[in-house]
């Protein structure tokens, strides 16, 4: 399987509010950058449709680092929370709905066609592919305006 990292991060201008998504793949010796925007959406919805952005470029299984500084994406996929949630109708333990139905699941089914090794990393703490992640949202958010 060929290894490839994954960096992503969403931003929102208010939440909710305008945002944009990016990601950072890095094959080997090749980077790709990949970024977008939505005019009304929230943060959390950004840093799904970054990682599904990102994964949905990958032309075969592959061994992936994936790279967030979102609790909510990592937590969702590590602990087996958004599993949980698709077992029960989309439903949270308390029996409230869960948010984002639509985008875990196309998370999901990406998720489980590769080999996905998720890391936390502390967001606006320097790490040079997350900072840049970072730059390209917030840009795409302000290209929105334009």
């Amino acid at each position: 399987m060929k290894k490839v990292n994954i960096y992503t991060d969403g931003a929102c201008s208010g939440n909710p509010g305008p945002g944009g998504w990016a990601a950072v793949l890095k094959y080997g010796e090749h980077t790709k950058e990949i970024f977008g925007a939505e005019p009304d959406t929230t943060n959390n919805r950004m840093e799904l449709t970054a990682v599904i952005e990102a994964l949905k470029l990958l032309k075969e299984p592959c061994e992936v680092s994936l790279y967030s500084d979102s609790k909510y994406v990592c937590d969702g996929l590590t602990k087996g929370w958004a599993e949980g949630w698709k077992s029960r109708g989309w439903k949270k333990s308390d029996g409230k709905p869960a948010l984002n139905p639509e985008l875990w699941n196309e998370l999901l089914d990406l998720y489980n066609t590769h080999s996905v090794s998720v890391i936390w990393i502390k967001g606006h703490n320097g790490h040079p592919e997350n900072e840049r992640c970072d730059t390209l949202a917030v840009n795409a958010i302000a290209q929105l305006n334009r």
